[in-house]
């Protein structure tokens, strides 16, 4: 069955589990944050199975969400990569 909140309240959960579990603005290490990215990816799949056929504003409310979900994701992915990865500029 197919749910419009259902998905966003995911995606919007997960954000703030990896917002909590990434320790912002100290970012560490901690691979348990792809929990959380499964987790948005299985939200916005279910957010994307809303999609009506024909356009209507129901359809564009659709969109407005996956673009939503998108940034969600981007943000999840960013807490769980960037502490993995190395400085460009290392401090002088």
């Amino acid at each position: 069955m197919r749910s419009l909140p259902r998905g966003s309240i995911l995606v919007l959960g997960s954000l703030l589990a990896a917002f909590l579990m990434s320790g912002f603005p100290y970012l560490r290490p901690n691979p348990w944050i792809a929990l959380p990215a499964l987790f948005s990816l299985l939200g916005t799949m279910d957010t994307l199975r809303c999609i009506q056929r024909r356009w209507s504003l129901y359809h564009g409310g659709v969109i407005l969400c996956l673009y939503m979900d998108l940034m969600a994701i981007s943000m999840v992915l960013f807490f769980l990569l960037y502490p993995y990865c190395p400085p460009i500029f290392p401090h002088a």
